[in-house]
């Protein structure tokens, strides 16, 4: 009998509670909202920016001169700390001279002889002009006796032999001087080639800058021209700053210069700036130097040089380091949040817009790249477009909706002038 009382009462209870349930549903529904669906907008005005692109490089000197020796010899000294900073002209090693020093005066030694030769030569000349016309004058004297047959035919024979001997001991004699002239311009060169040898014996910096390791000892022996270099100086001070950028982004970028979608901002064009492997930036700004005129066939890409003053020389060579490059001024770009963009299946950015009618309207678009946390537009948005930013997951194209506008941070972020980012949109 309780048992039975209990079940009618378990019975009655669920239908209460069934009845309850039933009732708070329908109460609900009754309740739900009704009309359209509301969105978060942002409505696209137009901005002016200056893009830029971040290209990856690698420090390198702005001068490298390799010491080597130019003459062979015993190395006596090494004059320099390693690691110092040196002068151009400073004395970096000393290659014993003596033999140098022995084979300059030897020359000079032999140009005096050369010289003293030329006046012995040039005497010689005088005393045969001088002699000559007396010669000449007793073989016509001769030869008018011999016309008379005043004198023998033998005698006046002998006058011309001696006049012929004569003229040709001039030229013989004049041929000397020449000779010894030549002399005195081989050993004048003698002279020089070893001057400049002996000079050649103490190494001297030829530019300023930082000198690495010496690469030999006090006491070694050098060749001249060795393949290996005694020393290597380095100026940091300007430096340069190798980047590659990609042809295809050169060709973009020409392209969006010739139409007018980008400008040049005049002299900041050159001006570029630097981010360092720690991703700190560096406080001073560099130049553009030149874009290279020839595409690296392996990599498809053109090499850019910049030069970056290094006072404090922060920047070493081999460096890895990012340059931000200028690429022009755009006066009317659209950006738009990121969280208004989606992908449909096939990957391709797209947008939900709220037209005039104020429906939902799906748009294909063209994006440029990524700055800060939002995209530029290329094409697929317009001036005054509103954009949905939240509510996309109630709507689908064509429903009808109401627009409010988005109070999120994208609202209320201020206008970038510039972009330090240069990931390219897919």
């Amino acid at each position: 009998m309780q048992f039975r009382n209990w079940y009618k009462c378990s019975v009655a209870a669920g239908f209460v509670i069934a009845g309850l349930l039933s009732f708070g549903c329908k109460s609900r529904v009754a309740a739900g909202p009704s009309g359209p669906a509301e969105v978060a907008v942002v409505t696209l005005q137009p901005e002016r920016v200056v893009l830029t692109t971040e290209l990856p490089g690698r420090i390198s000197a702005y001068l490298v001169a390799e010491i080597r020796p130019q003459v062979s010899g015993l190395l006596q000294k090494r004059l320099f700390q390693e690691g110092a900073y040196v002068r151009e002209g400073d004395l970096l090693y000393q290659i014993d001279p003596a033999p140098y020093q022995a084979a300059y005066d030897q020359a000079k030694a032999a140009l005096v002889t050369a010289q003293a030769n030329v006046a012995t030569a040039e005497a010689n000349v005088v005393m045969a002009e001088a002699n000559l016309p007396a010669i000449r004058s007793r073989a016509e004297r001769f030869k008018e006796l011999a016309a008379i047959r005043a004198v023998g035919q033998q005698n006046y024979d002998d006058a011309a032999a001696g006049l012929r001997e004569a003229e040709a001991n001039l030229l013989v004699r004049k041929a000397a001087v020449e000779s010894s002239r030549t002399a005195v311009e081989v050993n004048r060169a003698a002279v020089e080639s070893a001057r400049i040898n002996l000079s050649y014996t103490p190494i001297k910096a030829p530019i300023s800058g930082r000198i690495g390791k010496s690469n030999i000892t006090v006491g070694a022996m050098v060749t001249a021209y060795q393949p290996t270099p005694l020393a290597v100086i380095q100026q940091l001070d300007p430096i340069y700053v190798d980047v590659a950028q990609a042809n295809a982004d050169l060709l973009r970028l020409r392209r969006s210069l010739e139409s007018g979608d980008l400008k040049h901002d005049g002299v900041s064009q050159r001006k570029v700036k630097l981010l360092l492997e720690d991703g700190t930036l560096y406080s001073v700004t560099g130049t553009l130097q030149f874009r290279d005129v020839t595409v690296d066939p392996t990599t498809g890409s053109v090499t850019l040089r910049m030069v970056f003053a290094n006072p404090k020389q922060l920047l070493l060579p081999g460096m890895f380091v990012r340059a931000v490059v200028e690429e022009g001024v755009k006066e009317q770009a659209l950006f738009v949040p990121q969280q208004g963009v989606s992908r449909d299946p096939k990957g391709s950015p797209i947008a939900l817009v709220v037209d005039e009618s104020s429906k939902v309207a799906l748009r294909p678009l063209e994006l440029d790249r990524a700055i800060g946390d939002r995209w530029l537009v290329n094409k697929g948005l317009s001036i005054g477009d509103r954009v949905i930013i939240e509510g996309t997951e109630r709507i689908r194209p064509g429903a009808l909706v109401r627009a409010v506008p988005f109070a999120g941070p994208a609202a209320s972020a201020p206008k970038t002038g510039g972009s330090q980012s240069s990931a390219q949109a897919k």
